[in-house]
């Protein structure tokens, strides 16, 4: 599941497809959208992805393309890999067909937030429970809150003990070494500007407009990858 989607009701029953279930894009339904699907974890197919990404690249620049190409024969070869629409319901096609929303709506198990409109990108009053300001329609703006309710109540109370712990152990540490004013201040720049080159790069790939034979290319990512999983173990 990718992160940007948000589980409103029990989805179990997902354990018990075969791979690769996952649900038609709305783009493209001859291709499955891969915001959410079910596979079976296998060193073998992990193998031939890998080789397929670094001999053909992916079609469009992301997982979804590569992951098509590699189970090509999704759309034909059995319709009970078709999950149905409410495991992987966009907000865009609440607008754009609201009359069916009205009729399935409240059967939807998964919501995604798929393209530029995040949920964490909105102003929330937690006091009130409602959304500051927004540009959209009700439908979008009752699943945004829900995702701003979910997260108040189950993620950030979690946040605030970590930061609280973390504040502690900054308060029992002595650092002889503390760099002063100077090198902080141009730490905190370099930062900054960092952020701001991974924010636009966050936001490009939100958008589809991916780097893939630059910034965002196979090997650059593979490195990355590399990079982390050697640092957790």
């Amino acid at each position: 599941m990718d992160a940007d989607t948000l589980v409103m009701k029990n989805i179990d029953e997902l354990f018990e497809r075969e791979e690769l279930s996952a649900v038609p894009d709305i783009g493209w339904p001859d291709c499955f959208n891969s915001g959410l699907f079910v596979y079976r974890p296998s060193e073998q197919t992990f193998n031939g992805l890998i080789e397929m990404a670094a001999r053909d690249g992916s079609f469009d620049g992301g997982d979804q393309g590569l992951l098509n190409q590699y189970f090509s024969d999704w759309s034909t070869r059995d319709i009970g890999r078709h999950l149905s629409f409410i495991y992987n319901m966009t907000l865009v096609s609440t607008y754009s067909y609201l009359p069916a929303y009205k009729r399935f709506g409240k059967n939807v198990k998964v919501i995604h937030f798929l393209g530029a409109l995040k949920p964490w990108y909105c102003s929330y009053n937690a006091s009130l429970g409602k959304l500051n300001t927004f540009i959209g329609n009700d439908q979008q703006r009752c699943f945004i809150e829900k995702w701003w309710q979910m997260m108040f109540t189950n993620v950030h109370p979690a946040i605030e003990q970590l930061n609280l712990v973390g504040s502690m152990s900054n308060m029992a540490i002595d650092n002889p070494n503390q760099p002063s004013p100077s090198s902080t201040s141009t730490s905190e720049a370099t930062a900054a500007a960092a952020s701001t080159e991974d924010e636009n790069r966050y936001q490009a790939w939100q958008q589809g407009q991916m780097d893939y034979l630059g910034a965002d290319s196979f090997d650059n990512i593979q490195k990355h990858l590399d990079e982390s999983i050697g640092h957790g173990q």
